[in-house]
């Protein structure tokens, strides 16, 4: 065997040829260079796109969203001068207080729709409530007093759960008051609650600086000490408030009021016993009332409620708000 037809070792190192070889890494280089610059432009072109169409989307909710409430928020009313004969229905539910359903601008609001529809037959509250503030009680009492003598419509109370306090309030104003047996009716009192922390500011160390301009400025307040002055003029206010209670009671019971020692001291009753201390007169719910008693038995709801447009309004706004500004921000960019 001729030694050059040989096979060479694998470790022998193999020359490249002259002129050939020793530039091939330097062309490599632009080519990979360039196939990079072209991924990353790509890639980049994607990433664009992908925002683009992400607030295409999100512009397009809004637009749908806005096109939502503003069709709800244009819907035809009721035409309630034409109507046919019916029951209206308001309902007093929750606590009584300005920033709530039953709040008295609610709740008159409803009053005064009721009582204009001349298909009207009666005004039915349906009441569940543990009561709040007299003062939209009072209002709503008012109210139910002034458009009675003004329509000459009758005004019936049904009681659910719970008609107390406040709730009560309102509900002697009617005509007629029904309830379930298992109701619980009455708590005519008022209170006024709070909470001292000084005892626990003294175990922190913590001081109370508190500066008021006029003596009095500071009544009540629940990291100061408290003052038997204070505290004495807050139990005749709530105790004139109390007398206004008892006399509304009395004026919209008559005859039927029952009283006893115990009448307005705050205790609350069963739907039974509140009809034999005259503080409702009979059993009944809603459908009875309409059918029985006012002899309507179609039922029209006038309780103002929050609709879908206000719903969406206050779910969403924010957020839709948020997103809005948020797609704009991102878009901005793409616009330069």
């Amino acid at each position: 065997m001729n030694p050059s037809d040989e096979p060479r070792s694998s470790g022998a190192r193999v020359e490249p040829a002259f002129g050939q070889a020793a530039g091939a890494p330097a062309a490599a280089a632009p080519a990979w260079g360039a196939n990079l610059e072209q991924l990353a432009q790509d890639m980049l072109r994607e990433r664009r796109a992908e925002r683009r169409w992400r607030i295409f989307f999100r512009l397009l909710w809004l637009l749908l969203a806005l096109v939502v409430i503003t069709v709800l928020l244009s819907s035809p009313v009721r035409n309630a001068t034409k109507s046919a004969p019916h029951t209206a229905l308001i309902e007093v539910r929750g606590e009584i207080a300005a920033d709530t359903e039953a709040s008295a601008e609610n709740l008159v609001a409803a009053l005064k729709s009721a009582f204009d529809d001349q298909g009207a037959q009666a005004v039915v509250l349906r009441i569940n409530s543990p009561g709040g503030s007299p003062v939209q009680a009072g209002i709503v009492n008012d109210e139910i007093q002034r458009l009675k003598k003004l329509h000459d419509k009758p005004v019936y109370a049904v009681v659910e759960e719970m008609c107390a306090s406040g709730a009560y309030y309102i509900a002697v104003a009617a005509d007629e008051i029904y309830v379930d047996k298992a109701s619980l009716v009455g708590s005519i009192g008022v209170l006024m609650d709070g909470f001292g922390f000084t005892g626990t500011m003294e175990k922190l160390g913590v001081e109370r600086r508190l500066l008021t301009a006029g003596e009095n400025k500071g009544m009540l307040d629940p990291f100061s000490p408290q003052n038997e002055q204070h505290k004495a003029y807050a139990k005749a206010m709530i105790d004139q408030i109390h007398r206004q209670f008892i006399a509304v009671v009395k004026q919209g019971r008559g005859e039927r009021l029952k009283e006893t020692t115990d009448t307005f001291s705050g205790l609350f009753w069963n739907g039974e016993e509140a009809i034999k201390l005259g503080l409702a007169d009979k059993t009944g719910n809603l459908d009875f009332v309409a059918r029985e008693v006012v002899k309507a038995e179609e039922i029209v709801d006038y309780t103002p409620r929050e609709n879908v447009a206000e719903r969406l309004a206050k779910r969403f706004g924010a957020g839709v708000g948020a997103g809005a500004v948020k797609a704009m921000r991102e878009f901005a960019p793409q616009m330069r």
